[in-house]
Protein backbone atom coordinates (compact mmCIF):
# COMPACT_ATOMS: atom_id res chain seq x y z
CA UNK A 1 0.00 0.00 0.00
CA UNK A 2 1.24 3.58 -0.77
CA UNK A 3 2.67 5.26 2.33
CA UNK A 4 2.03 9.03 2.50
CA UNK A 5 5.39 10.65 2.23
CA UNK A 6 6.41 12.06 5.73
CA UNK A 7 3.77 10.43 7.54
CA UNK A 8 2.69 6.86 8.58
CA UNK A 9 -0.51 6.87 6.99
CA UNK A 10 -1.05 5.05 3.67
CA UNK A 11 -3.59 5.62 1.23
CA UNK A 12 -6.16 3.65 2.46
CA UNK A 13 -5.91 4.71 6.06
CA UNK A 14 -8.50 7.39 5.64
CA UNK A 15 -11.58 7.68 2.79
CA UNK A 16 -14.29 10.63 2.68
CA UNK A 17 -16.16 10.72 4.65
CA UNK A 18 -17.68 14.94 5.13
CA UNK A 19 -18.45 17.54 2.86
CA UNK A 20 -18.92 21.01 3.85
CA UNK A 21 -20.54 23.51 1.54
CA UNK A 22 -21.23 26.99 1.16
CA UNK A 23 -23.86 28.59 -1.08
CA UNK A 24 -24.15 24.96 -2.90
CA UNK A 25 -21.20 24.50 -4.01
CA UNK A 26 -18.93 22.01 -2.26
CA UNK A 27 -16.09 23.82 -0.48
CA UNK A 28 -14.33 21.26 1.87
CA UNK A 29 -13.45 17.78 1.68
CA UNK A 30 -12.97 16.20 5.03
CA UNK A 31 -11.21 12.16 5.10
CA UNK A 32 -11.59 9.84 8.10
CA UNK A 33 -11.96 6.10 9.54
CA UNK A 34 -14.81 4.55 11.25
CA UNK A 35 -15.95 1.40 12.16
CA UNK A 36 -18.84 -0.18 13.41
CA UNK A 37 -18.85 -4.00 15.60
CA UNK A 38 -21.92 -5.88 17.02
CA UNK A 39 -21.94 -7.61 20.63
CA UNK A 40 -19.53 -10.29 19.78
CA UNK A 41 -16.83 -7.59 18.41
CA UNK A 42 -17.05 -8.29 14.45
CA UNK A 43 -16.83 -5.56 12.62
CA UNK A 44 -20.03 -5.36 10.76
CA UNK A 45 -19.07 -1.96 9.19
CA UNK A 46 -15.90 0.55 8.41
CA UNK A 47 -14.71 2.97 6.16
CA UNK A 48 -10.90 3.97 5.94
CA UNK A 49 -8.54 1.09 7.98
CA UNK A 50 -10.69 -0.44 11.63
CA UNK A 51 -6.75 -1.18 12.10
CA UNK A 52 -5.60 2.48 12.48
CA UNK A 53 -3.61 3.40 15.37
CA UNK A 54 -4.98 6.58 17.26
CA UNK A 55 -4.93 8.23 20.24
CA UNK A 56 -8.35 7.84 21.76
CA UNK A 57 -8.01 11.10 23.79
CA UNK A 58 -10.96 11.89 25.86
CA UNK A 59 -12.72 8.78 24.08
CA UNK A 60 -10.71 7.05 26.68
CA UNK A 61 -12.33 8.52 29.90
CA UNK A 62 -15.31 5.84 30.15
CA UNK A 63 -12.64 2.75 29.93
CA UNK A 64 -10.40 4.83 32.61
CA UNK A 65 -13.82 5.40 35.10
CA UNK A 66 -14.87 2.21 34.46
CA UNK A 67 -11.24 0.58 35.41
CA UNK A 68 -10.77 2.72 38.48
CA UNK A 69 -15.00 1.09 40.09
CA UNK A 70 -12.90 -1.88 39.59
CA UNK A 71 -10.02 -0.69 42.56
CA UNK A 72 -12.41 0.64 44.75
CA UNK A 73 -13.72 4.17 43.40
CA UNK A 74 -17.82 3.95 44.73
CA UNK A 75 -19.62 7.11 43.36
CA UNK A 76 -22.92 7.90 43.01
CA UNK A 77 -24.04 8.21 38.99
CA UNK A 78 -23.39 12.56 39.43
CA UNK A 79 -20.00 11.72 40.28
CA UNK A 80 -18.90 9.07 38.39
CA UNK A 81 -20.70 10.50 35.38
CA UNK A 82 -18.61 13.47 35.64
CA UNK A 83 -15.19 11.29 36.09
CA UNK A 84 -15.75 10.31 32.72
CA UNK A 85 -16.53 13.89 31.40
CA UNK A 86 -15.16 16.75 29.11
CA UNK A 87 -17.49 18.94 31.09
CA UNK A 88 -18.17 22.52 30.07
CA UNK A 89 -16.99 24.31 32.91
CA UNK A 90 -20.54 24.89 34.54
CA UNK A 91 -20.99 24.91 37.97
CA UNK A 92 -22.74 22.02 38.96
CA UNK A 93 -19.82 20.03 36.76
CA UNK A 94 -17.25 22.15 39.32
CA UNK A 95 -18.96 21.54 42.19
CA UNK A 96 -19.58 17.73 41.12
CA UNK A 97 -15.49 17.63 40.93
CA UNK A 98 -15.29 19.48 44.32
CA UNK A 99 -17.49 16.94 45.80
CA UNK A 100 -15.07 13.83 45.07
CA UNK A 101 -12.21 16.03 46.17
CA UNK A 102 -13.75 16.22 49.60
CA UNK A 103 -15.61 13.14 49.84
CA UNK A 104 -12.04 11.90 49.29
CA UNK A 105 -9.45 14.12 51.89
CA UNK A 106 -8.10 16.03 48.81
CA UNK A 107 -7.80 19.78 47.95
CA UNK A 108 -8.38 21.03 44.80
CA UNK A 109 -4.53 22.26 44.74
CA UNK A 110 -3.63 17.96 44.17
CA UNK A 111 -5.54 18.33 40.72
CA UNK A 112 -2.17 18.10 38.70
CA UNK A 113 -4.39 18.55 34.95
CA UNK A 114 -3.17 21.94 32.76
CA UNK A 115 -5.21 24.94 34.19
CA UNK A 116 -7.33 26.08 31.76
CA UNK A 117 -10.25 28.01 31.59
CA UNK A 118 -14.07 26.05 30.79
CA UNK A 119 -14.34 24.35 27.83
CA UNK A 120 -18.19 25.28 27.26
CA UNK A 121 -18.38 29.12 26.07
CA UNK A 122 -20.65 31.00 28.01
CA UNK A 123 -18.96 29.37 31.23
CA UNK A 124 -16.25 30.75 29.87
CA UNK A 125 -17.12 33.56 29.08
CA UNK A 126 -18.71 34.21 32.78
CA UNK A 127 -15.32 32.85 34.22
CA UNK A 128 -13.63 35.66 31.70
CA UNK A 129 -15.90 38.90 33.25
CA UNK A 130 -15.52 37.62 36.78
CA UNK A 131 -11.71 37.75 36.56
CA UNK A 132 -11.44 33.95 37.13
CA UNK A 133 -7.73 32.83 35.82
CA UNK A 134 -7.63 29.71 34.37
CA UNK A 135 -7.36 26.38 37.26
CA UNK A 136 -7.11 22.95 37.27
CA UNK A 137 -11.02 22.39 38.46
CA UNK A 138 -12.30 24.52 35.73
CA UNK A 139 -10.67 22.33 32.81
CA UNK A 140 -12.92 19.43 31.28
CA UNK A 141 -10.32 16.82 32.31
CA UNK A 142 -10.84 17.52 36.16
CA UNK A 143 -13.53 15.00 36.98
CA UNK A 144 -10.74 12.23 35.55
CA UNK A 145 -8.31 13.72 37.75
CA UNK A 146 -10.60 14.09 40.41
CA UNK A 147 -11.54 10.50 40.41
CA UNK A 148 -7.70 9.65 40.04
CA UNK A 149 -6.94 11.11 43.12
CA UNK A 150 -10.06 9.46 44.76
CA UNK A 151 -9.13 5.93 43.65
CA UNK A 152 -5.25 6.72 44.87
CA UNK A 153 -6.46 7.33 48.39
CA UNK A 154 -8.65 4.24 48.48
CA UNK A 155 -5.83 1.91 47.30
CA UNK A 156 -3.79 3.66 49.81
CA UNK A 157 -1.25 4.82 47.06
CA UNK A 158 0.85 8.28 46.33
CA UNK A 159 -1.00 10.71 44.83
CA UNK A 160 1.63 13.27 44.04
CA UNK A 161 2.59 11.54 41.16
CA UNK A 162 -0.59 9.49 40.32
CA UNK A 163 0.12 11.13 36.33
CA UNK A 164 3.50 9.17 36.23
CA UNK A 165 2.77 6.20 33.73
CA UNK A 166 4.39 3.49 35.90
CA UNK A 167 2.21 4.71 39.15
CA UNK A 168 0.31 1.50 40.09
CA UNK A 169 -3.21 3.69 38.97
CA UNK A 170 -1.66 4.13 35.47
CA UNK A 171 -0.75 0.69 34.94
CA UNK A 172 -3.94 -0.89 35.94
CA UNK A 173 -5.64 1.21 33.55
CA UNK A 174 -3.49 -0.01 30.96
CA UNK A 175 -4.45 -3.71 32.14
CA UNK A 176 -8.16 -3.07 32.20
CA UNK A 177 -8.26 -1.36 28.70
CA UNK A 178 -6.35 -4.23 27.52
CA UNK A 179 -9.32 -6.69 29.11
CA UNK A 180 -12.13 -4.77 28.06
CA UNK A 181 -10.52 -4.61 24.16
CA UNK A 182 -10.15 -8.38 24.19
CA UNK A 183 -7.09 -8.37 21.61
CA UNK A 184 -4.54 -11.12 22.25
CA UNK A 185 -1.26 -9.73 23.49
CA UNK A 186 -3.01 -6.16 24.32
CA UNK A 187 -4.58 -3.55 23.03
CA UNK A 188 -2.65 -0.40 23.66
CA UNK A 189 0.38 -0.34 21.78
CA UNK A 190 1.97 2.97 23.42
CA UNK A 191 1.05 5.16 25.92
CA UNK A 192 1.55 9.44 25.05
CA UNK A 193 0.68 12.33 27.05
CA UNK A 194 -2.62 14.01 26.51
CA UNK A 195 -3.61 17.94 26.50
CA UNK A 196 -4.53 17.53 30.61
CA UNK A 197 -1.65 15.67 31.78
CA UNK A 198 -3.04 12.72 31.93
CA UNK A 199 -1.54 9.35 29.97
CA UNK A 200 -3.01 8.68 25.97
CA UNK A 201 -2.91 5.33 25.39
CA UNK A 202 -2.28 3.75 21.53
CA UNK A 203 -4.55 1.89 20.33
CA UNK A 204 -6.40 0.40 16.90
CA UNK A 205 -9.39 2.45 16.48
CA UNK A 206 -11.71 -1.33 16.52
CA UNK A 207 -10.70 -2.01 19.80
CA UNK A 208 -12.07 1.66 21.15
CA UNK A 209 -15.40 0.92 19.52
CA UNK A 210 -14.57 -2.90 21.57
CA UNK A 211 -13.61 -1.82 24.40
CA UNK A 212 -16.89 0.50 24.72
CA UNK A 213 -18.94 -2.71 23.47
CA UNK A 214 -17.39 -5.11 26.20
CA UNK A 215 -17.92 -2.06 28.92
CA UNK A 216 -22.01 -1.78 27.90
CA UNK A 217 -22.58 -5.60 27.54
CA UNK A 218 -21.20 -5.93 31.04
CA UNK A 219 -23.39 -3.82 32.48
CA UNK A 220 -20.86 -1.19 34.21
CA UNK A 221 -21.45 1.52 36.40
CA UNK A 222 -19.94 4.30 34.51
CA UNK A 223 -22.56 3.18 31.61
CA UNK A 224 -25.14 3.66 33.76
CA UNK A 225 -23.98 6.63 35.00
CA UNK A 226 -23.11 8.55 31.56
CA UNK A 227 -26.33 7.21 30.05
CA UNK A 228 -28.26 8.71 33.00
CA UNK A 229 -26.54 11.78 34.03
CA UNK A 230 -25.85 13.47 30.25
CA UNK A 231 -25.41 16.61 31.39
CA UNK A 232 -22.73 15.62 33.32
CA UNK A 233 -20.41 14.19 30.50
CA UNK A 234 -21.02 17.16 28.22
CA UNK A 235 -23.04 20.25 29.03
CA UNK A 236 -25.29 22.82 28.04
CA UNK A 237 -26.01 22.37 23.94
CA UNK A 238 -23.33 20.00 23.26
CA UNK A 239 -23.90 17.02 21.13
CA UNK A 240 -22.95 14.04 23.47
CA UNK A 241 -25.11 15.49 26.00
CA UNK A 242 -27.87 15.53 23.30
CA UNK A 243 -27.31 12.64 21.94
CA UNK A 244 -27.81 10.69 25.13
CA UNK A 245 -30.33 12.72 26.55
CA UNK A 246 -32.54 11.91 23.41
CA UNK A 247 -31.70 7.66 22.49
CA UNK A 248 -32.64 5.31 25.35
CA UNK A 249 -29.21 3.68 26.91
CA UNK A 250 -26.71 5.26 24.61
CA UNK A 251 -23.42 6.05 25.92
CA UNK A 252 -21.30 8.33 24.00
CA UNK A 253 -17.48 10.14 24.37
CA UNK A 254 -15.99 12.70 22.51
CA UNK A 255 -12.26 12.89 22.14
CA UNK A 256 -9.74 15.73 20.99
CA UNK A 257 -8.77 15.81 17.29
CA UNK A 258 -12.05 14.21 16.07
CA UNK A 259 -12.56 11.03 17.94
CA UNK A 260 -15.88 9.44 18.66
CA UNK A 261 -16.66 6.24 20.64
CA UNK A 262 -20.95 5.44 21.22
CA UNK A 263 -22.90 2.17 21.87
CA UNK A 264 -25.79 0.81 22.97
CA UNK A 265 -26.65 -1.38 25.76
CA UNK A 266 -26.46 -4.38 23.31
CA UNK A 267 -22.65 -4.20 23.08
CA UNK A 268 -22.84 -2.60 19.34
CA UNK A 269 -20.77 0.57 18.95
CA UNK A 270 -19.41 2.23 17.34
CA UNK A 271 -15.79 4.93 16.65
CA UNK A 272 -14.64 7.37 14.28
CA UNK A 273 -11.47 9.40 13.57
CA UNK A 274 -11.26 12.58 11.49
CA UNK A 275 -7.94 12.10 9.44
CA UNK A 276 -7.58 16.41 9.89
CA UNK A 277 -8.88 16.75 13.93
CA UNK A 278 -11.73 18.19 12.79
CA UNK A 279 -14.52 18.44 15.84
CA UNK A 280 -17.11 20.01 13.13
CA UNK A 281 -16.70 17.04 11.03
CA UNK A 282 -16.94 14.43 13.88
CA UNK A 283 -20.30 16.44 15.13
CA UNK A 284 -21.64 15.93 11.43
CA UNK A 285 -20.32 12.16 11.20
CA UNK A 286 -21.75 10.81 14.50
CA UNK A 287 -25.49 10.46 13.40
CA UNK A 288 -24.02 8.40 10.67
CA UNK A 289 -22.50 5.88 13.08
CA UNK A 290 -25.84 5.76 14.73
CA UNK A 291 -27.66 4.82 11.90
CA UNK A 292 -25.22 2.44 11.17
CA UNK A 293 -25.79 1.18 14.69
CA UNK A 294 -29.64 0.81 14.06
CA UNK A 295 -30.89 4.10 15.46
CA UNK A 296 -33.07 6.06 13.42
CA UNK A 297 -31.85 9.50 13.92
CA UNK A 298 -34.03 10.90 10.85
CA UNK A 299 -37.53 9.92 12.75
CA UNK A 300 -38.22 9.65 16.27
CA UNK A 301 -34.75 11.43 16.95
CA UNK A 302 -34.96 14.15 14.50
CA UNK A 303 -35.00 17.15 17.40
CA UNK A 304 -32.08 16.08 18.62
CA UNK A 305 -30.29 15.78 14.66
CA UNK A 306 -31.80 19.52 14.13
CA UNK A 307 -29.78 20.91 16.94
CA UNK A 308 -26.26 18.98 16.61
CA UNK A 309 -26.26 20.18 12.87
CA UNK A 310 -23.43 21.84 11.90
CA UNK A 311 -23.89 24.61 9.85
CA UNK A 312 -21.68 27.14 8.30
CA UNK A 313 -22.23 30.88 7.76
CA UNK A 314 -21.70 33.48 5.40
CA UNK A 315 -21.96 37.06 6.87
CA UNK A 316 -23.90 35.52 10.01
CA UNK A 317 -25.97 33.80 7.80
CA UNK A 318 -26.44 30.24 7.57
CA UNK A 319 -25.06 29.56 4.09
CA UNK A 320 -24.48 25.65 4.28
CA UNK A 321 -23.41 23.24 6.08
CA UNK A 322 -20.78 20.24 6.89
CA UNK A 323 -22.72 16.72 6.33
CA UNK A 324 -21.79 12.69 6.50
CA UNK A 325 -20.76 10.98 2.84
CA UNK A 326 -22.52 7.82 2.19
CA UNK A 327 -20.18 4.39 3.11
CA UNK A 328 -18.65 3.07 0.38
Amino acid sequence: MKRVDGTRFDVASFAPIAVATRNQLDESLHHGAAVVVDASGAVTASLGDPELLIHPRSALKPFQADAMTTMGLDLPHRLLAVAAASHSGEPHHLEAVMDILRRHDLEESDLANTPTRPYGKDARDVARRAGRPPSSLQQNCSGKHAAMLATCRVNGWAIDSYLDPEHPLQEAIVEHIDALATRDGGSVADVGVDGCGAPTHVMPLVDVARALGSLLAGGAPVAAAMSAEPAMVGGTDRDVTIWMDAVPGLVAKEGAAGVMVLGLPDGRAAALKIADGSDDARKAVTPELLRRLGVDVDAPYRDALDRVGVPVFGHGEVVGAIRSLPWS
